[in-house]
C-alpha cells in the first residue's frame, strides 16, 4: 500500500516540475491523438484545459476551431479563429482557416480578405489559390477564378480536384468543349474522381445529352453512393425527362443527407412546378435563393412558377433579372414584361 502511495506522489512531483510551456504542448498533443482517433469530444476537453492554462494559446484556438468547423458550428468556428489570430497575428494557418470558415458561412468577401493575406505572405500555396478560386466562383468572377485555379494548377499540376475546378469554371462560362477536356484531364490524373464524373453529367445535362449524363452520374455512385449532389443531379435529370416522381426520391433523399444545399430546394421546387403545385414551387424557389442567390436559372424558374400563378408582374421581376445575369436572352422574355 505504501509503495502505491509513494509512486503516485512521485507522478504528482513530476507534473509539477514540468514548465507551462510542456504543458500546454501535452495537452496539444493529447487533442491531436483524440482527434486521430475521432473522439472529438475528449480532444476538445483538452485543448479547454489548455486554454485554462494559458488563455491566449494560439496553437489551441486554431484546433478547436477546426473541431467546430468539422462539426460545421461555423460561427462557433470563426470566433475560435478570430482568437488564435488575435493572440498571434502572424498565423497564417489560421487565417486560412477564418477564409474557409467565412466561405462557409457565405462571407465571401471577408473570406477572400483572409486569403489574399495568406498569399501576401505565402505565394507558393497552391491551396490558398484553390480557395481563391472557389471564393471568385461563388461571387460568379469566372475570369478572376479560372486565373486562381490556374495558379494552383501550376504549383500542383497532379491534383485533379484543381482541374475539376477549373472545368467548372469554363462550364459557368457556357464553354463546355473546355469544360469537357478539364474534367477528363481530372479523371486520367485520379480516375476515381467521383466529382469529375458528376460534372461530365452536368455538361451532359446543359446539352441535352440525357442518357450520356445518367452514365456519368452512375459511375459517380458507384464511387461515392450517398453522395447527396449527385443524387440531386439525378433527380434533376429524371425531372427534365419527365420521370418526376423518381426524381422526387432522389431529390428527398439528397435533401435528407444534406439539407444545406440550395440546389435541391430548386429542384424540389422544379418538381413542384411541373406538378402544377405552384405556391409550394414558389416557396421553394424562394427558399433555395435565400440559401444561395447565385443558383442557376432560380430566377427563370420563380418567373414560371408566379407566371404559372397568375402573378405576371411578379414573373416579370425575375425574367428580368434572369436576363441581367446572362442566363436568359432578353429577346426570350413574355411580351408582358417588355
Amino acid at each position: 500500500m505504501k509503495k502505491g502511495i509513494v509512486m503516485m506522489l512521485s507522478v504528482l512531483l513530476l507534473a509539477c516540475s514540468d514548465s507551462k510551456e510542456t504543458r500546454l504542448q501535452r495537452f496539444l498533443l493529447q487533442s491531436n491523438d483524440m482527434i486521430k482517433n475521432q473522439k472529438a469530444d475528449e480532444a476538445e476537453h483538452y485543448l479547454r484545459e489548455a486554454l485554462q492554462l494559458d488563455s491566449c494559446f494560439a496553437d489551441a484556438w486554431n484546433n478547436l476551431g477546426t473541431l467546430h468547423f468539422n462539426k460545421s458550428k461555423y460561427r462557433e468556428a470563426l470566433d475560435d479563429y478570430d482568437h488564435a489570430i488575435a493572440c498571434h497575428p502572424d498565423y497564417l494557418d489560421a487565417y486560412f482557416n477564418r477564409a474557409n470558415t467565412a466561405y462557409e458561412l457565405k462571407e465571401y468577401y471577408r473570406a477572400m480578405k483572409d486569403i489574399d493575406y495568406v498569399i501576401r505572405h505565402k505565394p507558393d500555396t497552391a491551396v490558398a489559390y484553390f480557395s481563391k478560386g472557389l471564393i471568385h466562383t461563388r461571387l460568379r468572377e469566372f475570369d478572376r477564378a479560372r486565373e486562381a485555379f490556374k495558379m494552383a494548377s501550376v504549383m500542383d499540376s497532379q491534383n485533379a480536384e484543381i482541374w475539376v475546378n477549373l472545368g467548372t469554371v469554363y462550364y459557368y462560362k457556357k464553354q463546355y468543349d473546355s469544360a469537357r477536356l478539364h474534367f477528363e484531364h481530372a479523371l486520367r490524373l485520379n480516375p476515381k474522381e467521383a466529382n469529375a464524373y458528376n460534372a461530365l453529367a452536368m455538361v451532359d445535362i446543359e446539352l441535352e445529352k440525357y442518357d450520356d449524363a445518367r452514365k456519368q452520374l452512375a459511375e459517380a455512385l458507384t464511387l461515392q453512393p450517398r453522395d447527396p449532389f449527385f443524387l440531386n443531379n439525378r433527380g434533376y435529370i429524371a425531372l427534365l425527362t419527365g420521370d418526376v416522381e423518381n426524381g422526387r426520391k432522389d431529390i428527398d433523399l439528397s435533401i435528407g443527407l444534406d439539407p444545406y444545399n440550395g440546389w435541391a430546394y430548386r429542384n424540389k421546387g422544379l418538381y413542384y412546378l411541373k406538378t402544377h403545385q405552384d405556391q409550394e414551387a414558389i416557396r421553394l424557389f424562394k427558399q433555395a435563393e435565400e440559401m444561395d442567390p447565385f443558383i442557376d436559372r432560380i430566377y427563370i424558374y420563380l418567373g414560371d412558377a408566379l407566371r404559372a400563378s397568375g402573378d405576371a408582374k411578379g414573373a416579370c421581376s425575375y425574367y428580368t433579372k434572369a436576363v441581367a445575369r446572362g442566363e436568359m436572352p432578353a429577346d426570350k422574355l413574355p411580351s408582358a414584361c417588355r
